[in-house]
């Protein structure tokens, strides 16, 4: 018995001795071999799986970004050099269907043939690209092997350039930069999933998916039609001025705002110049405009195709210059807002009970405030003029009395109650806060108090004038302005309605009634500043603003346009701003209302709001020729002009302040000399025969007395602090 235990134990150590020499000759011999099988199961077989980045819409459902995918084609030069049979035909397929340069590539297979499993041979190609190689290698028997791909989304914006400044865009790694793309990052981006692999009791490979969740998608409150309606304009005033006075753009910047006055909802925001979505890092985009350094200060260079190579040389200086040109103007700029701001003061004035809108002030060309002479922009004086006439005429004197009753603790107060200084929140990334770029009532001197009255001074950005404006004219309702009114989940499920958002009531429909009868007489009045604003067909209202730029005296203006349409019911409001046009003379608010007067004239029709204004055959063959439907209402109605002599409302209230300037019994005659003088006919402006001046025949502002560039006459002193340091200035034109 123990001889047969012994010969038994003898058999099982040879076996386990012919095992173990087995294996060694296993590991010896093709332990290569097996040593790729398992490295190339652990690559293959956990995956990250890319999510969707949500789209965003427009108001109507289009596309205004979106994802799709792509894929990267990926070579195992491992998977290649286990036969030698593998490497020609791997090589062809590469260079046949997708144009791979096959040198290079056996380069790089004989030198990492034994090592190398994850080469990257091209990037973010579409399927049509990749989908004969997927062919080939999915045939049986193929002996192309050693290639697959790899999934991942790119960024696509169908509209190009279209509200490039609203929508932002994404970087490499699918995170959004600017705009509604970095502001709605989390809502937009999903969770990447996960794909395991790995090897069970039987060897078999087995497989754990955690599926990506894909991002929502934002519905916004833009029309891209109106959009598109704003832009087409912006662009045709940039052909226009372009390399006219000097070499650039036509003008610094130039936005426009369109607001619905009852919700807060920006229907249009775009500003010029523009870039492609699709290829932000473009430099040609950036010629024409004014040339900063690596520390984005404004050098007296202007960007051209000679100078744009240079850009590269420093990244400082090329990152400082793409920030301007992607940063949105219309929320990021700051500048001294002009006599947009006159019917804020009023209203002020008005809301408190510190006048009544019913006085008159006489203007004779200047007022002595402090130590200061200060201006008005009609330098020849209006005489006596009431309240609304300030507005209509844009009258700096008339708004420095009315501030005067105000006071500084009201007036202050007030621009807070407008937002002025303040973010106002809207959804979009960038928005500056222009606190430090006002005063308080500690701060304010009675020569700040006067040339605040008319825009001068203080610091805003065109979307806190716009939100305050709109509740100006809408009964007093501020709502926050929002870009987004819903959240879609992937399946198409309505996760979140965002709806208006009413903050307060910064004044009573009362006094909201008077400001619309007043800025209505600045387009209908026969003195109005703000007639060239008028669509065919429609009344609108509105007012005007001239600001000078920092330093004071180098004549660089921003004039801008703030108005609503219709004047008798306001459903949209909109705002152009122009910085610094590129000709002379600069403080001219024709350019932001002309602007005005094209958007409107194909936004109201698309809107559906019928013309109210009979038309001239002039305005009928305009019309045509522009394709635009006659919008006359169905059952026309006799219309009367709202309170055309501005004098209604709070009758027999008190007669004003103290030292407000008003007088009883004024009369109505007023100095109107520039009205005599010449026309020139080559400008079209009136030509003063004392002085040589150039005037407009509206509104008496003087421009200078040559269109060559040289020096202007200034319409007044500055007295506004030199803290304020932001884009504006004197008031000149209207």
């Amino acid at each position: 018995m123990q001889k047969k235990l012994v010969v038994l134990f003898i058999l099982v150590l040879l076996a386990f001795v012919g095992l173990s020499y087995r294996l060694f000759a296993i590991t010896r011999d093709n332990g290569g071999q097996y040593k790729k099988q398992v490295l190339s199961q652990q690559k293959y077989d956990s995956l990250t799986l890319p999510y969707k980045r949500g789209s965003i819409l427009d108001a109507n459902g289009s596309i205004l970004a979106s994802s799709e995918k792509v894929y990267n084609v990926i070579l195992d030069a491992v998977a290649v050099s286990e036969k030698e049979e593998y490497l020609e035909p791997t090589l062809e397929a590469l260079r046949s269907q997708i144009g791979i340069d096959t040198s290079s590539v056996r380069s790089y297979i004989a030198a990492n043939g034994e090592t190398s499993r994850y080469y990257v041979l091209a990037k973010r190609q579409e399927y049509e690209q990749i989908q004969g190689l997927m062919e080939l290698i999915s045939e049986e028997e193929s002996l192309v092997k050693g290639v697959w791909f790899e999934e991942e989304y790119k960024r696509s914006y169908p509209g190009g350039s279209l509200a490039c400044d609203v929508i932002g865009f994404t970087t490499n790694d699918n995170v959004g930069s600017y705009g509604l793309e970095e502001y709605y990052n989390d809502v937009l981006s999903g969770t990447p999933g996960r794909e395991y692999g790995y090897l069970n009791d039987d060897a078999n490979l087995e497989r754990t998916t955690i599926p990506a969740e894909d991002g929502n998608s934002i519905v916004t409150t833009i029309d891209a039609n109106i959009q598109s309606i704003v832009e087409k304009y912006l662009k045709k005033f940039d052909e226009e001025y372009r390399n006219n006075r000097h070499e650039g753009n036509g003008a610094n910047n130039t936005g426009c705002i369109i607001m619905d006055v009852n919700s807060g909802e920006v229907l249009a925001m775009a500003s010029y110049p523009t870039f492609d979505l699709n290829d932000v890092r473009n430099l040609d985009a950036l010629i024409g405009m004014r040339l900063l350094d690596a520390e984005g200060k404004k050098t007296e260079e202007y960007i051209n195709e000679e100078n744009l190579s240079t850009l590269g040389e420093d990244p400082n200086v090329m990152y400082q210059n793409l920030n301007a040109l992607w940063k949105n103007f219309c929320i990021s700029d700051t500048y001294e807002p002009g006599s947009v701001s006159k019917p804020f003061t009023v209203a002020a004035g008005i809301e408190s009970g510190s006048i009544t809108g019913n006085e008159s002030y006489y203007c004779e060309g200047e007022l002595h405030v402090g130590d200061h002479d200060i201006a008005c922009h009609n330098t020849y004086g209006d005489g006596y003029l009431t309240v609304t006439e300030g507005i209509e005429r844009s009258c700096n004197v008339n708004m420095m009395y009315v501030a005067m009753a105000t006071g500084v603790n009201t007036f202050t107060e007030f621009q807070h109650i407008f937002n002025i200084g303040l973010k106002t929140n809207i959804d979009l990334a960038g928005e500056a806060r222009t606190a430090s770029l006002i005063y308080t009532k500690d701060t304010m001197r009675v020569t700040d108090l006067a040339t605040n009255s008319f825009g001068q001074g203080y610091n805003a950005t065109m979307i806190q004038m716009m939100a305050g404006f709109c509740s100006l004219i809408n009964g007093g309702y501020y709502y926050e302005p929002h870009m987004v009114k819903k959240i879609v989940s992937p399946s198409g499920a309505t996760v979140q309605n965002i709806e208006p958002r009413l903050l307060k009531q910064t004044i009573s429909e009362t006094t909201s009634a008077r400001i619309r009868e007043m800025c209505n007489q600045v387009v209908a009045s026969e003195n109005g500043t703000g007639k060239t604003a008028r669509p065919a067909g429609y009344m609108i209202g509105g007012k005007t603003g001239t600001a000078e730029t920092l330093p004071r005296g180098n004549n660089e203006y921003v004039v801008s346009f703030m108005g609503y349409a219709p004047a008798d019911d306001p459903q949209i409001a909109i705002y152009v701003v122009v910085d610094r046009a590129n000709n002379w003379p600069q403080d001219d608010a024709k350019y932001a209302t002309r602007i005005v007067r094209n958007i409107l004239t194909e936004v109201l029709p698309y809107l559906g709001i019928f013309m109210t204004e009979e038309l001239s055959e002039k305005e009928i063959a305009e019309l045509e020729e522009l394709q635009i439907e006659i919008m006359t209402p169905p059952e026309p109605e006799e219309t009367g002009e709202e309170g055309s002599d501005g004098e209604s409302g709070q009758e027999g209230a008190g007669e004003g302040a103290e030292g407000t300037g008003t007088q009883e019994g004024a009369p109505e005659e007023k100095s109107e000399p520039w009205k005599e003088f010449p026309i020139d006919p080559a400008t079209g402006y009136a030509v003063d025969p004392s002085t040589g001046d150039y005037v407009d025949p509206i509104t008496g502002f003087v421009y200078g007395s040559s269109f060559d560039g040289g020096e202007t006459e200034t319409s007044g002193e500055n007295t506004g602090e030199e803290g304020n340091t932001g884009e504006g200035g004197t008031e000149g034109n209207t």
